[in-house]
């Protein structure tokens, strides 16, 4: 692939920010007030872009599995493969398994850098592999464990290959899959391949992967179980739901850092005081999650490729999947049925919740968490998030539509242009959607639609990052012009 540039792929990077208007909305232009419950599902019934998904849901199957595994009852237990233990979904979990003894048993652990965490957990879970980033990693792990006296040495590896040999070591038959971006992508296909569960909290794997990611779910008979809330929320809501019940998938969006500016605040808060920008937006008001989606959070991307990861997980297509802004978040999302009933799941911000669903599903454990207090709450609030405040969402909802290499494009730029903000390199708020648009935009040329593989996406994945690094200059030197 070429590599060209910002002005050669036609985004004018002097445009102005009402550029980012949207061409059309997230839903359909068409009317659905004449939906025939009885048809297929869809806009106006017709079914058209819904797919099979990847979860156990909206079919015949699937409701047959998840009744036989409920009635085994709540004594089972899970041998599982943890991708990213020492991060905030790693960790997290590794508290469920606390939590729950008798129900999981941890076979491998993976992380990053972190030998001391790793250590720890080491002696605590007794793995029979542990992976970390690199060899310097994996010698402070072995020399840390001799020196605790280890007497259950784990299979020490890193790199790539580690990864790839904690998700598929053999005794596991859960991975939940917690490391942050396109490294997810392919312990995940190895995994499925030798018929493990993914308890899926990488979203980017399915967002760039969907389209490899799905037939190998169906060939191998595989349960993708989203760990993600919202996901979790839809999926949870969607247990007992017959086939061809799903009408329309809402998805909630707590608003991230900017959501109680307006969008003239942003855009002049960005224009003139770009270092309380550059805090704010890394600072969510209600989760406590990692750098790279908390950003995603305040640009709203995170809903758009939430919005991709509905469509993969659950058939539903682009037009009818919404979203909206509920700054509360309590209700996690929600699911319209043909009769237009809406079912939703309700919970406080805690991470844990969608996750022991994730590794327990069809099962309900008993938890030592608090329990939701609505009187506490006392209000819930919901609104249509601005479209032009917050540019990310269309686009992901274009790369969506366009489906292909598109949404492995829109992931890696995203990827590549949330990591340069957050390193301070001079890239504006407002420019990360410029490079993502015009990353899409240069795609169009090389732009592969059908019979993708997963060398495919991984060459647009690189292509793509490279762009954003090659344009970002060109970005951050651009002026910002308002008419």
């Amino acid at each position: 692939m070429k590599l060209p540039s910002l002005a050669l792929s036609g985004f004018l990077l002097a445009h102005e920010i009402s550029s980012f208007t949207p061409s059309s909305i997230g839903r359909s232009t068409t009317t659905t007030t004449s939906l025939n419950v009885f048809s297929t599902p869809g806009s106006l019934g017709t079914g058209e872009g819904w797919i099979d998904p990847s979860s156990p849901v909206n079919s015949a199957e699937s409701l047959q599995k998840t009744l036989a595994e409920s009635l085994k009852g709540s004594t089972f237990q899970k041998r599982i493969s943890i991708l990213g233990s020492t991060g905030s979904i790693g960790t997290q979990t590794l508290e469920i398994v606390d939590a729950c003894p008798e129900n999981f048993v941890v076979d491998a652990l993976s992380a990053g850098n972190n030998a001391e965490l790793m250590a720890e957990q080491v002696m605590k879970y007794s793995p029979k592999v542990a992976s970390l980033s690199t060899p310097e990693a994996a010698a402070e792990l072995k020399a840390i464990l001799k020196q605790k006296g280890c007497t259950n040495m784990p299979d020490i590896v890193y790199g790539a290959e580690g990864i790839v040999e904690a998700a598929t070591v053999s005794t596991a038959d859960t991975v939940v899959t917690g490391i942050v971006g396109v490294a997810g992508l392919l312990p995940t296909i190895e995994a499925i391949k030798l018929g493990k569960d993914i308890a899926l909290a990488n979203k980017e794997t399915i967002i760039s992967g969907g389209s490899v990611i799905n037939p190998l779910v169906e060939k191998h008979g595989i349960n993708m179980l989203p760990a993600d809330s919202e996901h979790s929320a839809i999926f949870q809501c969607l247990q007992g739901v017959p086939p061809g019940g799903l009408r329309r998938i809402i998805l909630t969006a707590s608003g991230g850092a900017f959501r109680d500016l307006s969008r003239e605040e942003l855009f002049e808060m960005c224009e003139h005081d770009a270092e309380a920008v550059q805090k704010k937006a890394t600072t969510h008001p209600n989760w406590d999650m990692g750098a790279k989606i908390t950003l995603d959070s305040a640009t709203m991307m995170n809903k758009g490729l939430e919005v991709i990861e509905a469509h993969y997980l659950f058939g539903a297509s682009y037009d009818d999947i919404d979203i909206v802004i509920h700054p509360q978040s309590i209700v996690h999302s929600m699911v319209e049925t043909q009769d237009t009933s809406c079912i939703a799941q309700l919970g406080w911000a805690d991470m844990r919740l969608p996750i022991v669903y994730s590794v327990s599903w069809p099962h309900r454990l008993k938890m030592p968490y608090k329990p939701l207090n609505l009187a506490e709450i006392g209000s819930l609030t919901f609104k249509a998030p601005d479209r032009e405040k917050y540019p990310c969402i269309q686009l992901a909802y274009d790369a969506g539509r366009k489906g292909g290499t598109m949404t492995a494009v829109l992931n890696a730029a995203n990827e590549a242009a949330n990591d340069m903000f957050r390193a301070d390199v001079g890239l504006g708020f407002l420019d990360i959607p410029k490079l993502i648009e015009g990353a899409m935009e240069a795609h169009k040329e090389d732009f592969k639609e059908k019979d993708v593989t997963l060398d495919d996406i991984l060459s647009c994945d690189t292509w793509a990052r490279e762009y954003v690094a090659e344009n970002t200059k060109n970005v951050v030197k651009a002026p910002l012009i308002i008419l």
